[in-house]
């Protein structure tokens, strides 16, 4: 049984001489059925395969917010990457929820969750890394060269990824990412959560601490508004900039007066990422 009959297409729209089209799927990782979107550029008619940059959506998105809002596509077509946008949680009726948007369904927060019930469908870090590109890989024109960026959780969830997986990405980048979840409401609920009392097991899902510990440097760009109102108490960027300071790590974050955390902010600045990205994954 081939990858291509598993995958069960849900809709279809050409965008700027590509196509933006919608699978589900059943994941053995998240054991339920996931939804992910991906935007192929117009030169996989051609033949050719493309690299992909991995979009990792924030708190209660699914992967429609950043393919809708993101005006991503126009930029994508010329530079010849591919986008994939998969959900933020696995979800279903027999999925544990809770009734909090930051927690629960919408919310995977990319970890391996290690605490019952939460352990039966949280493996977001697993599918993003390991189930998700083995899929993409192997059904559509791309090639193993990969990207990875991300808003707000998803912030989080790429830089995480990117630095815990240095061999599988080309760059990372993040708008308005959690920079230091350990210290911060939102990581601070869900790594208790998800993971459990003892904060060692935390270390691994905090950009702050992996860059500050880092010895393998991948390229990597941070946008964060000034006027966001989760700046100071949940995102920290001040945090990441500390530990990058420490380890020297090669890392670009602006702070843009006047923006906020929704995607006015991210579809002013997406260009200057996919042009980033698309530097570093034809070298």
């Amino acid at each position: 049984m081939t990858i291509d009959f598993l995958l069960e297409n849900i809709s279809v729209n050409k965008s700027f001489g590509g196509w933006h089209k919608q699978y589900s799927h059943q994941s053995k990782t998240l054991n339920c059925t996931m939804r992910f979107a991906i935007y192929l550029p117009p030169q996989v008619t051609s033949g050719d395969k493309v690299p992909v940059l991995y979009w990792l959506s924030g708190l209660t998105c699914s992967d429609e917010n950043f393919m809708q809002k993101a005006a991503a596509q126009r930029v994508a077509a010329e530079l010849g990457i591919a986008i994939v946008a998969p959900d933020t949680s696995p979800r279903g009726e027999d999925v544990a929820d809770d009734e909090g948007y930051d927690l629960g369904q919408g919310a995977g927060f990319y970890v391996n969750a290690t605490q019952a019930p939460w352990n039966r469908h949280y493996h977001m870090y697993d599918y993003v890394v390991n189930e998700l590109p083995q899929i993409i890989e192997e059904t559509f024109p791309v090639s193993d060269k990969r990207a990875i960026s991300g808003h707000s959780m998803g912030g989080h969830g790429a830089l995480t990824i990117a630095m815990q997986n240095p061999e599988r990405y080309c760059s990372m980048s993040a708008f308005s990412p959690i920079c230091n979840p350990m210290n911060a409401p939102w990581g601070q609920k869900a790594f208790f959560t998800y993971l459990g009392k003892d904060k060692a097991n935390w270390h691994h899902h905090d950009a702050s601490e992996l860059m500050r510990r880092a010895t393998q440097f991948i390229p990597a760009k941070v946008d964060q508004g000034g006027n966001d109102d989760f700046l100071t108490e949940q995102l920290k960027p001040e945090s990441l900039i500390a530990a990058a300071s420490i380890s020297n790590y090669p890392l670009d974050l602006r702070v843009h007066d006047g923006y906020d955390h929704s995607y006015y902010f991210i579809s002013s600045f997406i260009e200057e990422h996919l042009r980033f990205h698309s530097e570093h994954l034809k070298k």
